[in-house]
């Protein structure tokens, strides 16, 4: 298997994959952004230990950074939201890749039919969405391409379960199901801040407490990146055409300005 892309979700997905006693290609086309992953998966993997997981050196030992796509019955795309960067890779990766090879997306937005359709194995692209942070988050969300084969679908959800996911099978539409639900959310509280009904934590807050939320919106927002959560908006307006799904300005804002989450150093919450 290779995984494309070495940060916080491609990285996840690579020692996911590894933890299950799979061999693991990682590729990354930014300078250093393999050795980055590798040392947020190593200390992903100690905490883990400290609570009976499996050893951090074996795990990372089933991990083989390499410098280009290579030959792998599966490719896992885990990077930037971004539809020309992913429709390139999976054009390269239907290359290299031998024909019978699945490739798959962990894309949250991005149409998985325009991505198959840059290939020439539509029947063998599928989405395969997981959550973050992904050795702890459950959820694999399987997405089918209008050109998805039967098979590929079942191969896919077969491999969630055997890396001890749970699959949920979604329809190919913007957002999917997860982020068609989640993002408005997350605009929504945005758009409490910018009107100033309340302060940040109060929002998280009320979240936590009043909806039985591990995480308030805007903190969750901090986690995934804001630029990600507007690329994601992006695409749900463009898709359905509806202004429900337009960002809110505060978010656009925030990235322009470079506050971008966790990953950034501030966010909706300053992390320095």
């Amino acid at each position: 298997m290779v995984v494309v892309g070495a940060g916080q979700m491609g990285g996840g997905i690579a020692q996911v994959v590894a933890a299950s006693g799979r061999r693991v290609s990682l590729h990354d086309a930014a300078p250093g952004a393999v050795e980055r992953g590798v040392e947020a998966m190593r200390k992903s993997l100690i905490k883990l230990a400290e609570k009976g997981g499996p050893d951090p050196d074996e795990v990372l030992g089933r991990i083989e950074p390499v410098d280009g796509l290579v030959p792998a019955d599966l490719m896992i795309e885990a990077v930037v939201e971004d539809a020309t960067v992913k429709e390139e890779i999976f054009g390269r990766a239907d290359s290299v890749l031998p024909a019978e090879a699945i490739l798959a997306s962990n894309t949250s937005s991005i149409p998985i039919t325009s991505l198959a359709a840059v290939t020439r194995r539509p029947e063998r692209v599928i989405g395969m969405h997981f959550f973050n942070p992904v050795p702890v988050l459950k959820l694999v969300e399987v997405i089918r391409a209008v050109q998805t084969s039967d098979e590929t679908a079942a191969a896919i959800v077969k491999l969630a379960e055997d890396l001890g996911k749970t699959p949920a099978e979604a329809r190919d539409f913007p957002g999917f199901v997860s982020n068609r639900i989640l993002m408005p959310f997350i605009n929504e509280a945005a758009y409490a801040l910018l009107e100033r009904v309340a302060e940040p934590e109060a929002i998280d807050t009320i979240a936590k407490l009043g909806f039985a939320h591990p995480i308030g919106p805007l903190a969750l927002a901090d986690l995934i990146g804001l630029d990600t959560c507007v690329a994601i908006m992006d695409v749900l307006h463009e898709g359905f055409g509806d202004p429900k799904y337009a960002p809110c300005p505060l978010l656009r804002q925030y990235v322009q300005a470079g506050r971008l989450g966790r990953k950034s150093g501030r966010g909706f919450y300053d992390y320095a």
